[in-house]
C-alpha cells in the first residue's frame, strides 16, 4: 500500500489469504498505516529508511495480536453458524418425528376408546340377555 509517501507491506501465506479473502491483509496495512501517521506524522517523511523500525514495532505487535483475535472470532463464529445450521436441521427432524408420534398416539387413543365402547356395549347386551330371558331379548320387546 502506498499512501501519503510512505509505502507499507504486508505478506501473508496462501492460505491465509485463501481463507479470509484479500480483506485482512489490506485492513490490517491500513490500521497500521494510520497508527503510523498518527505517531510520527510528518517526521516519517525525512527519517532515514527503517529509523523508527524498534519503536513502531510495538504498535505492530498489538496490530498482529488484534488482527489474530479478530480471525480467532471469525472461526469462532463459523463454528457458531455450523451448530446453528446443525440445531436447525435437528430441529426439523425432531418435529417431523413428534408429529408422527402425535398421530400415533392418537390413533391407539381412538383404537383404545373404540374397543372400550364395544365391550361396554356387549357387556349391556349380555346383561339385557340375561335378564330378558334369551339372547332375541323376547320378554323385553313386547
Amino acid at each position: 500500500m502506498r499512501a501519503d509517501g510512505l509505502t507499507a507491506l504486508c505478506m501473508t501465506d496462501d492460505d491465509a489469504t485463501a481463507a479470509s479473502g484479500r480483506r485482512i491483509p489490506f485492513a490490517f496495512l491500513e490500521d497500521i498505516h494510520g497508527k503510523f501517521v498518527k505517531t510520527y506524522g510528518r517526521a516519517a517523511l525525512t527519517a532515514l529508511a527503517y529509523a523508527m523500525n524498534d519503536e513502531f514495532s510495538r504498535v505492530r505487535s498489538i496490530m498482529i495480536d488484534n488482527i489474530d483475535k479478530v480471525l480467532e472470532r471469525g472461526d469462532r463464529l463459523e463454528m457458531l453458524v455450523d451448530k446453528t445450521t446443525t440445531m436447525q436441521g435437528n430441529t426439523m427432524r425432531f418435529k417431523r418425528q413428534a408429529r408422527r408420534f402425535r398421530n400415533t398416539v392418537w390413533w391407539r387413543n381412538v383404537k383404545l376408546t373404540a374397543a372400550v365402547i364395544l365391550i361396554l356395549l356387549a357387556i349391556i347386551y349380555i346383561v339385557l340377555a340375561y335378564m330378558c330371558h334369551g339372547f332375541t331379548l323376547p320378554s323385553c320387546v313386547r
